[in-house]
């Protein structure tokens, strides 16, 4: 997308801000909105537009703020320009004019998360490339924003709010701080900013005046919906925002046939992908990427990211599911939970239960196997049918090096026992209750691996001595 459909864009973002309000330590633009920062969230709407390029002005926490910006993965260039020290708007749009070609321009800010696309592109087909563009919005109550001072339907001004006359401040129509330009006017305009104004600061906003002046059209692009304007100043800002992003996007999921069970307690922190007749019940959280099958049904209380959960598949009550960048899948009619956790690489089968207190890493289970009790598996492969009894575990950590369990078919483990990798159990074979295993086992035996039980008659317990 660009301003004439045929040159290219860049996109400056303004992430020099304090964010006083915050009290946090964190500069503003890292603070994180549905498990990112707000700054991503610009950067990704950026490369929506298929910008050339993003300049990001950065200024308070640019030592924080710039390795995010520069991260290798962003979907576009990325350079960042110091505003040092932060006078104001347009001073902080000035610092981005040497990385800056002659094409468009889109001014977005870095406090601003959730603007769309679609409304962007539709900024820019009124730039045209020869025309000043304003993203504009009717605030019942706009005080604190720049208004729009219009002569009949053209755009005149943007006044600040400390600078607005008592009839300015009467207009609802309010500058979101978002533009489209051509670069090569934007240039001119900057250089001839000035700091003569109740903030003593350079307004990019005035470069409106400047558009007026050279006979260059500015228009207003103006939206209805809040959201897309909202920017972030305070915890209170941030939480609210998020809550309403959140039941947007339940609303997203439901109207494509999803079942939430409150859509006013779901959070999703990433990408969730939901087959026909899934079922969500209250305060999950999806984070990082998800995809549910047909009728898959999450529990409540369940945190569920990077993972591929197998149609039919039932997630019980509070369980923990995180595959990280080895991911997690659970196979067709598989239980699991509650109370349990799967860690990266757990790729287990159809019909695979996983119950209580059950930990999987890094571990194959095949169809129908089950570990349903107080057990741990970490770097093992497990064959169908297998039993692995409570209180179990693979010990696959010497220390040093981390070692690998096989289990194969149709073997049952008894409660209590450890199982020391590296070493493998015959199929179909049988581990005896609280045994602990150092040596591989034939297929079809019975191993059994723990002291003689002793008993001793008549045994008296010690017993506590008076107090003197």
């Amino acid at each position: 997308m660009s301003l004439n459909n045929k040159r290219p864009i860049d996109v400056v973002i303004m992430a020099a801000g304090k964010g006083t309000r915050m009290k946090s330590r964190l500069p503003k633009v890292l603070q994180r909105l549905a498990g990112v920062p707000l700054v991503q969230h610009v950067l990704n709407t950026a490369a929506q537009l298929n910008a050339r390029s993003a300049v990001v002005i950065t200024g308070h926490g640019a030592d924080q703020v710039e390795p995010l910006a520069l991260a290798p993965g962003q979907a576009l260039a990325v350079q960042c320009m110091r505003q040092e020290p932060q006078l104001g708007t347009g001073h902080a749009v000035q610092q981005a004019v040497p990385a800056l070609a002659d094409d468009g321009v889109v001014v977005l800010s870095g406090d601003v998360p959730l603007t769309q696309a679609e409304t962007l592109q539709a900024l820019i087909a009124q730039c045209g490339g020869d025309k000043l563009a304003l993203l504009t919005i009717d605030f019942a109550d706009p005080s604190g924003y720049g208004r729009i001072v219009r002569k009949g339907e053209a755009v005149q001004a943007i006044v600040e709010h400390k600078d607005a006359s008592d009839v300015q401040r009467q207009i609802q129509e309010v500058y979101s701080g978002i533009m489209a330009v051509p670069a090569r006017l934007l240039k001119a305009w900057l250089a001839r900013l000035d700091n003569q104004n109740a903030q003593g600061e350079y307004y990019l906003t005035d470069v409106v005046k400047f558009a007026v002046a050279d006979g260059v059209p500015v228009v207003a692009h103006k939206i209805t919906d809040a959201l897309q304007v909202a920017g972030i100043n305070s915890p209170v800002q941030l939480a609210e925002l998020e809550r309403a992003h959140q039941l947007r996007q339940a609303d997203r999921l439901m109207e494509q046939g999803v079942r939430l069970k409150d859509p006013a307690r779901f959070d999703l922190r990433g990408q969730l992908d939901c087959a026909q007749d899934v079922e969500i019940d209250v305060n999950c959280i999806f984070e990082g990427k998800v995809s549910l099958g047909e009728g898959v049904k999450i529990g409540a209380n369940c945190v569920i990211a990077n993972c591929r959960i197998e149609a039919g598949a039932v997630i019980h009550p509070f369980t923990h599911i995180d595959g990280e960048k080895l991911g997690v899948s659970v196979g067709e009619g598989a239980l699991i939970g509650p109370f349990a956790r799967l860690r990266p690489g757990a790729q287990l089968g159809a019909e695979v239960h996983i119950g209580n207190f059950v930990e999987v890493k890094n571990s194959t289970l095949a169809k129908g196997a089950k570990a349903n009790h107080l057990a741990y598996l970490g770097d093992a492969t497990v064959g169908e049918r297998v039993n692995y009894g409570a209180g179990s575990i693979t010990a696959n950590y010497d220390g040093a090096n981390k070692h690998r369990t096989v289990i194969e078919a149709d073997v049952h483990i008894g409660s209590n026992c450890v199982l020391v990798a590296p070493v493998t159990i015959g199929a179909g074979g049988t581990v005896g209750g609280g045994s602990t295993i150092t040596k591989s086992t034939e297929p079809g035996s019975l191993s059994v691996a723990r002291g003689k039980q002793v008993s001793i008659a008549n045994w008296k317990r010690p017993e506590k001595k008076p107090k003197a």
